[in-house]
């Protein structure tokens, strides 16, 4: 992520369920498979950013700031990760990328779990959006200190906020909403991270955000990680072409390529990986997670190109 020249480039990965390894066992993964390749380093801290306990769903509450403050409490203990102090003992010694989550985005923080909540939240958006922006500035406000309770007792590598914003053909609000109702309300939370010097901010988003990405650049954000994106119009490829060395890249790889053949897995790799490890600032990892219908043969394929291609 500094454009150095690392002795090799770590390997992440997005999490394999059970239903997936369980279909690969019937497909012949031995027991000792994970031994064969380096584990994923990433320690990815996350506290409890909801408010507790939490809102009603659909109408009252929901909409009352005082309560939405009341519930957002950053002194509470239980918005500390589980088993914070044994945490905090360990990161001492584990040589590990830490990676903390900061804040849930726009629509997770405003508990959109379903279609209701999600259809007032568009309805406000549209006719008072003062009151979405000063609930997001709520949450900021009370995000940063809870950042900045953590930071004092760890040291991180990362912060990410989540962002599911969108859709394939765009995110639902236009860049110029989203400046002024999302990322004004993260300016205190950035403002501790720079503080404590974390020196990669992570826009982790799905789908198709492209056009949000020159905005998120002017307050700060260096490094997207796009998950199950529309890779027509997210290839990481043109991104650092048309954005440079500014938005450092992880991810990239079109996880349709892994259902197909080795083949396919080949030209996706080669096409895309080589070039952006050239330049640095960039961790190659499929572009969401492993899921049942990618064959046992074809994520060993995978894996150790990859592994192939990083060191």
């Amino acid at each position: 992520m500094r454009y150095g020249q690392p002795d090799r480039v770590p390997y992440f990965e997005e999490g394999l369920r059970k239903e997936v390894l369980e279909a690969w066992r019937q497909q012949g993964m031995p027991r000792d498979f994970w031994q064969r390749f380096p584990s994923d380093p990433r320690i990815e801290i996350e506290p409890e950013l909801d408010p507790l306990p939490p809102l009603k769903k659909r109408t009252g509450k929901w909409l009352d700031l005082s309560e939405f403050q009341k519930r957002l409490n950053p002194a509470d203990r239980k918005r500390l990760p589980r088993n914070w102090h044994y945490l905090v003992r360990s990161l001492e010694s584990e040589d590990t990328v830490r990676m903390l989550r900061v804040h849930r985005g726009l629509f997770l923080s405003m508990g959109v779990q379903a279609w209701d909540r999600f259809f007032d939240l568009m309805f406000l958006l549209g006719e008072n959006p003062d009151i979405i922006s000063n609930a997001m500035g709520i949450q900021g406000e009370f995000a940063a200190e809870l950042t900045e309770k953590i930071l004092a007792k760890i040291d991180i590598d990362a912060a990410i906020f989540s962002e599911p914003i969108g859709g394939n053909a765009g995110p639902l609000i236009s860049p110029q909403m989203y400046e002024e109702v999302v990322l004004k309300n993260y300016q205190p939370l950035l403002k501790v991270l720079i503080r404590h010097g974390v020196e990669v901010i992570i826009f982790r988003t799905y789908a198709n955000a492209r056009v949000l990405i020159p905005v998120i650049l002017k307050y700060g954000f260096n490094c997207l990680w796009a998950c199950e994106v529309n890779i027509e119009a997210m290839d990481y490829r043109e991104l650092r072409r048309e954005f440079g060395k500014d938005l450092r890249l992880i991810g990239g790889i079109d996880l349709d390529a892994l259902r197909h053949d080795e083949q396919a897995i080949y030209r996706e790799l080669h096409e895309k990986t080589p070039p952006l490890l050239d330049e640095g600032g960039y961790v190659p990892l499929a572009d969401g997670r492993i899921r049942m219908n990618v064959p046992f043969e074809n994520y060993v394929y995978y894996r150790k190109l990859l592994w192939k291609l990083t060191q």
